[in-house]
């Protein structure tokens, strides 16, 4: 079992910077690739990043390519998001997931857990 707590959303400016935590609760949390997911009221959730165990694979939606990096402490059973360049369109409740393996890393119904969640806004 596996429990993930988000943190680090807030309001930011249009090219502003932010980044969002998620801590894992459990010690197996090295064993899980980490994913990103953000969803808009009334839309789809979405993809945004995904990293495997060790760290060695990234992939990024194309959405965020060159300006979100995702990383993970596997000492503090952390996964961050560090978001660059910040856009309204960026806005959404960014979610945190973990699943086993790395296959199927950009599908959401793949992943095992969930965090509740963190609000992003950029505007002026």
């Amino acid at each position: 079992q596996v429990q993930l707590v988000e943190s680090g959303g807030g309001l930011v400016q249009p090219g502003g910077s932010l980044r969002l935590s998620c801590a894992a609760s459990g010690r197996t949390f090295s064993s899980y690739t980490m994913g990103w997911f953000r969803q808009l009221l009334g839309k789809e959730r979405e993809f945004v990043a995904a990293i495997s165990w060790s760290g060695g694979r990234r992939d990024y939606a194309d959405s965020v390519l060159g300006r979100f990096t995702i990383s993970r402490d596997n000492a503090k059973n952390t996964v961050y998001l560090q978001m660059n360049s910040l856009k309204p369109d960026d806005t959404a409740v960014y979610y945190c997931s973990a699943k086993l393996g790395y296959p199927d890393y950009i599908r959401g119904e793949k992943y095992d857990y969930w965090g509740q969640g963190t609000q992003v806004t950029v505007s002026s």
